[in-house]
């Protein structure tokens, strides 16, 4: 075991002591994730001892950030890692697989302090960010999802900090470290934490600035919208999506139009302005109509007619028409893509909420069953779960006691 002297260089050159550089890189590690991180002054003297020779990634990255060095120079080496099969290349269920297996190794390989950055790096980040767009359709906001686009973003900021590039290169970068982010941000609106979420929306705003893009920048306000919503902001959604219409990128794109009309109606609707907010959903409507089926970036390939559907539905239940609105959640589910697996689990869990606004409550109850059942084991969606317990409230202020309904309310206590 050889003592790690470049690390003890280098903290020496920044004036660092272990505790301060563990305090430091916690700090980092809470910026990127939105917890604390809980390194110790031990962990550095076990890095300083080499008896830890790569350090977990993000912590890694955050002391590279500290240090101004890459891994290497600060005396890191790499884990090998033998695999006993080759993943297969075919289909993002294998992909996922090969990603999980490896605890994310493999969105990583930052070149050493002045590599030259080239369209080939853009494509390699873009195919990891596609993994994590892939991942999030599946089983939602799990931290796991949120931490892997923050640590792409953080690796994609690295990589700009060390290396030299184009002009073309470099706002392709900027935008996808925006992107990502804009990913962390919606995992964590999906588990219900707009905090975290605000907290990577505002890293992504001074990417997308950079970035020069109109609809990098219009990603991060239709996130924003959506941040300012769940906590209940809706003057600011509704702000929020004003700006996202107002992007040039809206004005020349319908598609882009309709969904910042549609924010636009769901943050009126749940300020119960009704005929401004059916205005912006029939415009919304007609603008989705014009658009054409043309290649766009693949975060927006979740907005189809299934998607307008649901979002309609959404805006008819807060507007109180429970059965116009489940007759748009049967519509979505109806049309949904198979692999956006999350998004039928909440739209069904929401089919079940209008269901029992209704008074039908065996439905509800069969509906509600079905949603939960859609989740992937470990789903951090926790839109979906706290959907089912308005169900579950909807039930017992019901009074029913059906054995139906009494089953479920008893079943669905575990789920929340």
């Amino acid at each position: 075991m050889t003592e790690n002297l470049k690390l003890a260089a280098r903290m020496e050159e920044h004036g660092l002591s272990q505790a301060e550089l563990a305090r430091k890189i916690n700090t980092k590690v809470e910026t990127l994730t939105g917890s604390p991180g809980c390194l110790t002054d031990r962990d550095i003297r076990r890095w300083l001892r080499g008896e830890t020779r790569w350090p977990q990634d993000r912590i890694r990255l955050c002391a590279e950030e500290i240090l101004e060095a890459s891994s290497e120079e600060l005396g890191f080496t790499p884990r090998r890692k033998r695999s006993t099969t080759a993943p297969p290349e075919d289909g993002p269920v294998h992909r996922r697989k090969f990603l999980t297996a490896t605890g994310g190794t493999a969105l990583s390989a930052i070149g050493p302090k002045g590599t030259r950055l080239g369209m080939s790096d853009v494509h390699r980040f873009q195919a990891q960010y596609e993994h994590i767009l892939e991942e999030d359709w599946l089983i939602g906001g799990m931290r796991t999802v949120e931490n892997r686009a923050a640590e792409l973003a953080l690796r994609i900021q690295s990589a700009l900090s060390r290396g030299t590039t184009s002009t073309r290169v470099r706002k392709r970068l900027h935008c996808l470290a925006s992107d990502a982010l804009s990913s962390a941000a919606f995992a964590a609106i999906d588990a219900k934490s707009p905090k975290r979420a605000r907290a990577h929306l505002d890293r992504a705003v001074t990417f997308a600035g950079l970035s020069g893009d109109s609809e990098t920048q219009y990603h991060v306000w239709n996130h924003l919208a959506m941040t300012a919503c769940q906590r209940e902001d809706f003057s600011e959604g509704a702000a929020a999506a004003e700006v996202m219409k107002a992007c040039s990128i809206a004005r020349r794109d319908p598609l882009y139009a309709s969904l910042g009309h549609m924010r636009n109606a769901r943050a009126l609707a749940k300020m119960n302005q009704r005929s401004d907010t059916l205005r912006a959903l029939t415009t919304s409507e007609k603008a989705f109509a014009r658009a054409e089926g043309k290649p766009r970036p693949p975060w927006l390939s979740f907005y189809d007619q299934s998607e307008v559907d649901g979002l309609a539905a959404s805006i008819w239940f807060h507007l109180g028409d429970y059965g116009r609105a489940e007759a748009f959640f049967h519509r979505t589910l109806a049309g949904i893509r198979q692999d956006m697996v999350r998004n039928k689990a909440l739209y069904s869990a929401h089919l079940a909420l209008s269901q029992a606004y209704q008074g039908e409550l065996e439905l509800a109850c069969a509906t509600g069953t079905r949603a939960y059942e859609l989740l992937p084991a470990g789903s951090g969606s926790k839109r979906t779960t706290d959907t089912l317990m308005n169900v579950r409230k909807v039930l017992v202020a019901s009074g029913s006691r059906t054995s139906e309904v009494t089953e479920w309310i008893e079943r669905s206590r575990q789920w929340s």
